[in-house]
């Protein structure tokens, strides 16, 4: 009975129990959770240096100076009531500059999409002499600053009549944002079948009504990435309006940019912070509502054009 309770001896030599432990895999599953659990640290402190002062600009809206400066600059206030933005709206004349940010914004985003989307169907489907070259052309305007082309532009501008109107401020914006339209909407017009333009061109179908009407909803989440990119970046723009809107009686066309900034240096010691921070609420919540709205459709639109 007692040879059944002996451990059985290991088979083969000695060398090979070391061997075998020396070969062992790696712990991955080990390796992964940390990793995860350093990203997810990272993500939480990026997170709470992105809302962080987001969410004090929104608490700061509803204080008065005293509370701002000499009560909890980081605390809730005393009270919740809107007359900040009331005041923001109408006396800072908020309101105006909003709607002449909406205005413009709208504009510009439709013709920089409309001209944009076409280029890039011309560059990314047919094949013609100078096509390379006219691609290259669009995308060096990644590169080159705006500041630089203040000057310059400024004068053309003003050459044609077009300093202190929409009309000239929103033909920058369209040529402001038509590099990054064409260079990102020409990669996924590339990624679309060719099967489905080629029916449609034996079909009878014109080069317009093939791309309005077929290519079009195709690139429908390419199409809504670039165009919240272009609302974002016209949105914020400052420094073109600056240059632009100026002279006498500019003040009744400025965007919000511009409005903003005039309330922070013309008041001196006597800015109101709290109808102030009133206001970039106002410039801050219509893309956080846009973004949260097509959040979906633009993570389609970034991933669409890397699978084929």
């Amino acid at each position: 009975m007692s040879n059944l309770t002996k451990t059985p001896a290991p088979v083969g030599p000695p060398w090979m129990a070391g061997a075998k432990t020396a070969g062992r895999k790696p712990d991955v599953k080990r390796e992964v959770n940390g990793f995860s659990t350093l990203a997810h640290i990272a993500l939480f402190v990026w997170a709470l240096a992105t809302a962080g002062p987001l969410i004090w600009v929104v608490l700061s809206s509803f204080k008065t100076n005293t509370e701002i400066f000499l009560g909890q600059p980081f605390g809730l206030p005393g009270s919740f009531s809107f007359q900040t933005y009331v005041d923001a709206w109408n006396t800072a004349h908020v309101g105006r500059y909003f709607l002449n940010s909406v205005f413009v914004v709208a504009v510009s985003t439709a013709g920089t999409m409309l001209f944009g989307s076409m280029a890039a169907y011309v560059l990314a489907r047919y094949r013609f002499w100078g096509n390379r070259f006219l691609y290259y052309l669009f995308v060096s305007g990644l590169a080159f600053p705006t500041f630089m082309a203040l000057v310059p532009l400024f004068f053309i501008l003003k050459s044609f009549g077009l300093i202190n109107t929409f009309t000239g401020l929103i033909l920058v914006y369209i040529a402001y944002s038509l590099p990054f339209t064409v260079f990102f909407l020409a990669a996924f017009f590339k990624t679309l079948p060719k099967e489905i333009e080629e029916a449609a061109t034996v079909d009878g179908a014109s080069h317009t009504r093939t791309f309005f009407q077929i290519m079009v909803p195709m690139a429908r989440s390419g199409l809504i990435s670039i165009t919240i990119f272009n609302i974002v970046g016209q949105w914020n723009q400052y420094l073109l309006p600056v240059a632009i809107m100026q002279g006498a009686g500019a003040d009744s066309k400025w965007v919000l940019t511009q409005g903003i900034a005039n309330i922070s240096t013309s008041a001196g010691y006597q800015a109101q912070w709290s109808t102030l921070f009133a206001a970039l609420t106002l410039s801050i919540l219509p893309m956080i509502i846009v973004y949260a709205i097509f959040q979906r459709q633009i993570q389609a639109g970034l991933t669409a054009g890397a699978v084929k």
